[in-house]
């Protein structure tokens, strides 16, 4: 009697955790239902880039000229570049969040809804530092989604995506947040995205796609996943919805993103670097470096300060700093705290703006936005010192944003690039750059020499009247 007692008891139990476990997820059927009409698929071609076939197999250079026909396989016809994304609907006018990655250098960029409705899209402004983008379409009964809030997310809540992986239209997965405030460089080492980490499921055709909360409200544009086979492993990074409505609302209002700059070199605080400082435990930013002239040198701040907070917000770790002073206007003053061979100071610092941005606030300030680039349509800046030395180029311009179906997208320019010459002129740094295309000639065949991941690239680029 006691046994069956016991078995009905641990029944009992399984019974009630079983049912306790269910009560604990979510059921997001309604909420991917409600959403997914917002949700887009995006298709882009690139003309200046080519599908190639493989090149012919080792065996065949051995073969005399006369035969080596017979075994070449057919020439494939080369064919322009097609990429996939994904994107979301923001609002009833037809206005599209996605990321910059997903529409950089295309010539034609395709929205397909999930009534199969297909517009093509007009590229309003993207920003290569937050990896976004804002389209626009011209459609009738349009759902849009609902932002919310990512500075509320904690670690453990549950997140839904939508997006098209793989080109298989209006997928759904499910995960929880796994960190918050991830730190990953770009590709010119600029750190401005506080990402959020996820182990939802997401692949290549995922990028730009939202991240919904439990409410049906977005708090992440899907962007990276980290991946040693090309699919999810359960690691993936989202842009938080409070810094994409900031870098949206710009680039609608000016096409372009004005950024905080402080003007300091920055590491972490080990633990042995703390107690040397007189600091109780590692965290802060320690300035290594000022430059002269810079909001920082202005307002006092010296090498071997570590600065703790930031505009009232904490600086945990170095990598917080660019997260916190990248979001805020330029020209706001706002408190510093820091620490001083060990006693704690504030400061007041007017955050200047980052550079390589000037041209594009000058220029934008007497024409529209569309005019942004200038002639060539792409905006550069000088080449960080750090990216000198990893491509080992001494000289050029940085291609920080190419904006579609201008010379230079269609020369083939991606950000990344460093253009190294125009026409028969050398382009030593941002002067020569501005004077050399200046003088560029209408309609006419010019070479254009650049480096793309330390590899030098000739194409040629036309100026059209």
């Amino acid at each position: 009697m006691v046994k069956r007692c016991t078995q009905y008891f641990l029944v009992l139990c399984l019974l009630i955790s079983g049912a306790a476990s269910a009560r604990g997820l979510p059921e997001l059927t309604e909420l991917i239902e409600d959403n997914s009409p917002a949700v887009v698929k995006i298709n882009t071609v690139d003309r200046n880039r080519v599908a190639r076939g493989n090149s012919s197999p080792q065996y065949q250079q051995e073969i005399p000229d006369i035969f080596r026909h017979l075994l070449e396989p057919r020439r494939r016809q080369q064919r322009p570049v097609a990429s996939m994304g994904s994107g979301f609907i923001i609002s009833d006018d037809g206005y599209i969040v996605t990321n910059n990655h997903v529409v950089d250098g295309a010539d034609k960029v395709t929205v397909t809804l999930t009534d199969r409705r297909e517009y093509e899209a007009e590229v309003i402004g993207t920003d290569v530092r937050s990896d976004l983008a804002l389209l626009k379409i011209e459609a009738d009964d349009l759902s849009a989604v609902r932002w919310g809030d990512s500075e509320e997310l904690k670690v453990g809540e549950w997140v839904v995506a939508i997006g098209s992986p793989f080109g298989l239209d209006y997928s759904a997965s499910a995960g929880i947040v796994s960190a918050m405030g991830r730190s990953i460089p770009n590709e010119s080492r600029e750190n401005y995205v506080p990402f959020i980490q996820t182990d939802v499921a997401i692949n290549p055709g995922n990028s730009g796609g939202p991240l919904f909360n439990l409410n049906g409200e977005v708090v992440g544009i899907n962007s990276q996943i980290y991946t040693r086979s090309g699919g999810s492993i359960g690691l993936s990074f989202a842009i938080p919805a409070s810094l994409a409505q900031d870098v949206v609302a710009q680039l609608k209002e000016k096409g372009r993103v004005d950024r905080g700059w402080l003007g300091v070199g920055i590491r972490n605080v080990d633990r042995d670097m703390a107690e040397a400082l007189g600091l109780g435990k590692p965290s802060g930013a320690l300035v290594e470096q000022v430059s002269p002239g810079t909001p920082a040198a202005e307002a006092g701040i010296k090498a071997g300060d570590v600065i703790t907070s930031f505009d009232g917000r904490k600086i945990g770790v170095h990598g917080d700093l660019p997260h916190v002073v990248g979001q805020i206007r330029p020209g706001t003053e706002v408190p510093v705290e820091l620490m001083r061979k060990g006693k704690s100071e504030r400061l007041r610092v007017v955050v200047g703006a980052l550079p390589g941005s000037d041209g594009e606030r000058t220029q934008a300030a007497s024409h529209p936005a569309t005019s942004i680039g200038g002639r060539l349509g792409v905006v550069v800046e000088e080449i960080p010192d750090g990216m000198k030395q990893r491509w080992n180029v001494e000289t050029g311009v940085l291609v920080k944003q190419v904006i579609p179906g201008k010379p230079g997208a269609k020369a083939g320019l991606r950000s990344g690039d460093i253009i190294a010459q125009l026409g028969f002129e050398e382009v030593g740094d941002i002067k020569d750059y501005k004077t050399v295309v200046k003088e560029l000639p209408e309609d006419e065949l010019l070479p254009i020499r650049f480096f793309r991941a330390g590899q030098s690239t000739f194409r040629t680029i036309k100026i059209e009247s």
